[in-house]
């Protein structure tokens, strides 16, 4: 059964508390597509109001697509999974409609392993813009969303990672990748949290 936390959940691993500055920051959106819907549609409207809180503040916002061109290109995940790998050009390969139609005016990132930055230009790309951190979201927590994560931290990056806008296949996965992020690599936050950080009262 997919996982993710509710509001406060940051509070149980949390061990340092910093809020994004919306100047320097840039938001990830980690592989919402339909092959990972059963772990992505629960996170859905708290990924989206994430999405909407980042664009308000004038945050940009990068969406990743995890496919490949053929078994070629799948490396250590074609073995991992036995062949079972996403193909560019399938459905499952598409990202799912809701967040589909919110990508149209962003940039894609296309990726063929759990880092966002392997074989891409997305450290390029943020780079051009300024940024200087990167808040985490996405499916799934343990692999693609915490690969991500800490390459950001090793390549510069100041990382925020969501505990409510993030998912995976059960509870145990979650907290294990919130506690190795607070322990070592990001602040967390949440919807609540980034409301209050971007715009207080």
């Amino acid at each position: 059964m997919a996982s993710s936390l509710n509001c406060s959940s940051y509070k149980k691993y949390e061990i340092r508390k910093r809020d994004p500055n919306p100047k320097t920051s840039a938001l990830l959106v980690i592989d919402m597509q339909n092959k990972f819907s059963s772990f992505a549609k629960p996170i859905l409207s708290n990924t989206i109001t994430t999405i909407d809180l980042c664009r308000r503040a004038s945050i940009p916002v990068f969406f990743t697509r995890h496919c490949h061109k053929s078994l070629a290109d799948s490396g250590m995940l074609g073995e991992w999974w036995d062949n079972d790998i996403i193909f560019d050009g399938t459905v499952d390969s598409e990202l799912i409609p809701e967040i589909e139609r919110l990508a149209e005016a962003d940039e894609v990132v296309e990726k063929t392993t759990y880092s966002a930055f392997e074989k891409t230009r997305l450290k390029e790309m943020l780079v051009e813009k300024g940024v200087e951190e990167v808040i985490i979201t996405g499916v799934m927590t343990n692999l693609c969303c915490e690969t991500t994560a800490r390459d950001a931290f090793g390549k510069g990056f100041r990382v925020f990672f969501s505990t409510d806008a993030t998912a995976t296949l059960d509870l145990e996965l979650q907290e294990a990748t919130l506690k190795n992020m607070a322990f070592g690599f990001a602040y967390l936050v949440d919807c609540k949290r980034l409301q209050q950080g971007f715009f207080p009262d």
